[in-house]
């Protein structure tokens, strides 16, 4: 007869080896993220004085968000306003275009109703800016909209009858509408091959169903293709602004010599240059990461909290409270009993 020792059922646990595979993404983490994240906040606490590291606490923030009593602190708190003015402004003129497209693309591509030949030639044509550098990007970019007569699109606008070369470069609103269009020209593929995983996700029931019943294209795309998306959407538009607050490359290289466009500087072109030109502003630039840390984390949270189940979470809040009475309940009849 066995006993009750060698009746229990042996339970064997794998979740170790989990922990083994994952350990060095940690690891790599801790080294080269989370390593130079706490440095940089400890860096944003000193400044500058005769070449040498001069702890100042909060004054580098001070100066940023609210200014100084001088020429120099007020120039400073003006300009980090400025640069993140113009990091939202090319973000949002490049997403909301890059959205739209994507999204029109992936629902053709996706319909089985369209007829679309040569989808994979298309896919592949469309998704090719993503794998070029952003470097070779905004030399490109910089090549085609030369502001000399012999740029290729000043000199189309020309022979079209245009009298004067536009200054591509250094005209405030056409350099900004030139990087948000290189933006929008680089990134749409990818957005575009994210969505249609997406909407090829979404159970063919649905559309036999919607077809059945008589709904017409919009209606379907309002009713069910763009609900179902909004988790693709919200999870597009959060990796989309880390990517927009933290923009560099094409901003930093689509310029004529070492001067920094004013209209197109980025807080990132900021950040990199008080960090690299002389004199060198270690603080100023730590501080303004640190602020971009803060402000990229709340908006983060912002756009995950929109994707929030609120029916799911109303369900979870009444089978809570459902609980809560029922051992209040119990705990009442075993005091009357």
């Amino acid at each position: 007869m066995k006993s009750s020792a060698q009746n229990k059922i042996r339970s064997i646990s794998y979740a170790k080896y989990g922990y083994y595979f994952i350990l060095p993404f940690f690891i790599v983490y801790f080294i080269f993220q989370l390593v130079p994240l706490i440095n940089t906040f400890k860096l944003s606490l000193y400044g500058n004085a005769k070449n040498e590291a001069l702890f100042v606490g909060l004054e580098n923030f001070r100066i940023l968000l609210f200014g100084g009593a001088t020429k120099p602190e007020i120039a400073q708190h003006e300009n980090v306003f400025r640069v993140f003015g113009n990091t939202l402004i090319l973000w949002f003129g490049n997403f909301i275009p890059q959205l739209a497209l994507s999204l029109l693309l992936a629902v053709w591509f996706t319909d089985l109703n369209l007829k679309i030949k040569g989808k994979t030639f298309f896919k592949i044509v469309m998704y090719l800016p993503n794998i070029v550098t952003a470097a070779s990007v905004a030399a490109l970019f910089l090549m085609l909209f030369s502001k000399t007569e012999y740029g290729p699109i000043n000199s189309w606008l020309m022979s079209m009858g245009l009298d004067e070369p536009i200054d591509f470069i250094r005209d405030k609103w056409v350099s900004r509408i030139v990087i948000m269009f290189a933006q929008t020209w680089m990134w749409f593929g990818n957005t575009m091959i994210m969505l249609m995983a997406a909407i090829m996700g979404i159970s063919p029931s649905l559309f036999e169903a919607a077809d059945i019943d008589g709904a017409n294209s919009r209606q379907v795309f309002l009713k069910i293709t763009l609900p179902l998306l909004r988790p693709m959407v919200v999870y597009t538009m959060i990796t989309s602004m880390i990517g927009g607050l933290q923009m560099w490359d094409i901003p930093y290289l689509y310029k004529e010599g070492t001067t920094t466009n004013r209209a197109t500087e980025t807080i990132a072109v900021y950040i990199y240059n008080h960090f690299h030109q002389i004199p060198h502003n270690y603080g100023f630039s730590a501080a303004a990461s640190v602020i971009l840390f803060f402000i990229t984390s709340i908006l983060g949270s912002i756009c995950f909290a929109m994707n929030v189940d609120k029916d799911a979470q109303k369900r979870k809040k009444q089978i809570k409270e459902a609980k809560k009475l029922q051992k209040l309940q119990s705990k009442s009849a075993f005091g009357g009993f």
